[in-house]
């Protein structure tokens, strides 16, 4: 069953980020989902300051694929390199393996924003995160100015559903990512949608 955060602010959703991180290690493959500026690329900065890795995270838009190393002074020395990619403009898996992220896959922790449906053949396992920004909030791309996402004060309401899917995730409890006093909820089981195989 998915489970269900809601936070008011970037800094929340970071939080929620920050506290998966722990959960992260090499292979695991995370996508993101949701309309424009809905805090994908807020949700990936707060993943790679929990992991350690070089700060600087925008939008990859243009480039695709943005590679930050980890850190050996940060707060996970040694450990995996954050791989960031825009699947927006990408349309097929065949166009997908053209960008080569077999070639990471292990050493990284891969985050996919618009990557349903896309990316799920790269991994038996994987993490999908929906951000679904308040009923009438404009924006423009996430990071299309530099880092920030346009349009965007980060400050409100979202909602972030999560769904494990595979074997690497079987049993494992997200209930804590939302922080002391901030429980996540479930999701009705009848409003589940299985990933399409």
């Amino acid at each position: 069953m998915p489970w269900e955060f809601s936070t008011a602010t970037a800094e929340a959703t970071q939080r929620i980020a920050e506290n998966l991180a722990s959960l992260l290690g090499p292979g695991d493959l995370v996508i993101l989902s949701g309309g424009l500026g809905a805090g994908k690329t807020t949700f990936t900065q707060g993943l790679g300051r929990s992991l350690g890795v070089r700060d600087g995270i925008i939008s990859p838009t243009f480039v695709l694929v943005r590679i930050h190393p980890n850190l050996p002074d940060g707060p996970r020395p040694g450990g995996p390199d954050l791989v960031h990619v825009d699947a927006y403009r990408l349309g097929s898996e065949a166009e997908i393996d053209d960008i080569d992220l077999e070639n990471t896959m292990d050493t990284a922790v891969t985050v996919v924003e618009w990557g349903a449906g896309r990316v799920e053949h790269l991994s038996a396992s994987w993490l999908e995160i929906e951000l679904d920004r308040a009923a009438g909030a404009g924006g423009a791309e996430d990071g299309d100015d530099g880092g920030a996402e346009d349009g965007d004060d980060g400050d409100e309401p979202r909602t972030l559903r999560l769904t494990a899917v595979g074997p690497r995730w079987e049993g494992v409890d997200f209930s804590g990512l939302a922080g002391p006093g901030a429980p996540a909820s479930r999701q009705d089981p009848a409003s589940r949608q299985d990933p399409v195989e």
